[in-house]
């Protein structure tokens, strides 16, 4: 008779994971689940750079064949962020699609097939440990191994790309004051759009950039972007600031033939003040007890068009059940083929029928709406979504 050991996380399984080399996780997992949890198998799935769909992490070459991110058993639980247990007729056992997701973070959905009766609800919630333990490891040993960025990809990632994925924070993140779902297209192809954040004990600091060109150049113009409002942010100054330092920094680099249009954002986590800094194109929406509203900001220089650009801060207030959602200029100033402006019309429709979804989806529906409204998915110019649901901080 198989004796099956009592299925216990912590702190042996976490202890494990952290043990295993960084290409050997999905080894390692298998066996601790076979082991303390009578696994039949498990498969970890990542979700692919277009969020289209969840592919198998294997051996050579790094992927099997990927499953729907958005329907059936596993996409369910990766959309809905929620454990999915599948039942099998033949044999009668079970699957378990568990989300993989760090801090808002979705990375994909752990699978694990149990026998008949294991699937119990006590099992369930400490393999959803054991999925978000498994999450914090594959995000550090992707600093270490190719192996699951390249299970990742549907196809090859251009050079402009494989540098813009490289300098994001991720495409989500959440805190009890805040959830932030984010999203860019095209995918394997991105040039110069970028969104950032940055969260401490009382602020949380949102950029979204749009880098002049397109390709490498656009790519090389965003990363310096990027870096020196990092660099001015992580020297304790103020939003304005952080914008004058940037502006100087790609001035300096370009002398003001290129440069990068850039939404600041700053949030007082305890009162809900959003300190704001338009320098360019990307728009700002604001979501209130069914009303879509385009917040009207002062429109500053972009960084980096002259020389020593003085930028000056303005401040609104958002409640508990606000959403704010930003869109590049690759979004609101895309035209059909009839010349119809996303931004006019359409973007407004996708936005109030996206109310109740999470951010995360309703960034994947703003950008799939573009790509029906231009009428393909090879999209000319870049398209970064955030979207931002604030729940504020409790009294």
């Amino acid at each position: 008779m198989c004796v099956v050991k009592t299925f216990d996380l912590l702190p042996s399984a976490e202890a494990q994971l952290r043990a295993a080399a960084p290409h050997a996780l999905l080894a390692t997992a298998t066996r601790i689940l076979t082991e303390q949890a009578g696994a039949q198998e498990v498969t970890i799935l990542l979700a692919d750079y277009g969020l289209a769909v969840l592919q198998p992490v294997s051996q050579l070459p790094h992927t099997a064949a990927p499953v729907p991110a958005h329907d059936g058993p596993a996409g369910s639980a990766f959309t809905q962020q929620s454990p999915v247990i599948e039942v099998l007729s033949d044999p009668a056992d079970h699957r378990v699609h568990l989300p993989v997701t760090v801090r808002g973070d979705r990375l994909g959905v752990l699978t694990v097939h149990l026998p008949v009766g294991r699937a119990d609800p006590d099992t369930v919630l400490k393999l959803g440990s054991f999925a978000t333990a498994l999450g914090h490891e594959l995000l550090t040993a992707d600093r270490d191994t190719d192996l699951y960025l390249q299970a990742r990809r549907t196809r090859r990632l251009t050079l402009a790309a494989e540098m813009q994925w490289q300098l994001l924070p991720g495409r989500g993140c959440a805190r009890e004051e805040y959830t932030i779902g984010a999203h860019l297209e095209p995918a394997y192809a991105i040039g110069g759009d970028n969104f950032d954040w940055a969260t401490s004990a009382d602020h949380l600091v949102l950029t979204v950039t749009d880098g002049m060109g397109q390709g490498i150049d656009a790519s090389l113009l965003t990363g310096l972007t990027v870096g020196a409002l990092r660099n001015a942010r992580r020297a304790g100054i103020s939003l304005a600031d952080q914008a004058s330092l940037a502006d100087q920094a790609v001035y300096a680099q370009y002398g003001g033939k290129v440069y990068a249009s850039t939404l600041l954002l700053q949030f007082d986590l305890a009162t809900g003040t959003v300190h704001a800094i338009d320098a360019g194109s990307p728009q700002l929406f604001h979501q209130r007890e069914g009303k879509t509203t385009l917040v009207e900001l002062e429109a500053q220089l972009p960084l980096g068009m002259f020389e020593e650009t003085a930028y000056s801060e303005q401040a609104f207030r958002i409640e508990p059940g606000d959403r704010l959602i930003a869109v590049g200029s690759g979004v609101h100033d895309t035209r059909s083929a009839t010349g119809d402006l996303f931004g006019e019309r359409v973007l407004r429709q996708i936005l109030r029928a996206t109310r109740p979804a999470p951010p995360h989806e309703t960034a994947r529906a703003v950008v799939s709406g573009l790509m029906e409204h231009y009428g393909s998915s090879e999209l000319i110019s870049d398209a970064a979504v955030v979207c931002l649901d604030w729940k504020g901080r409790p009294s």
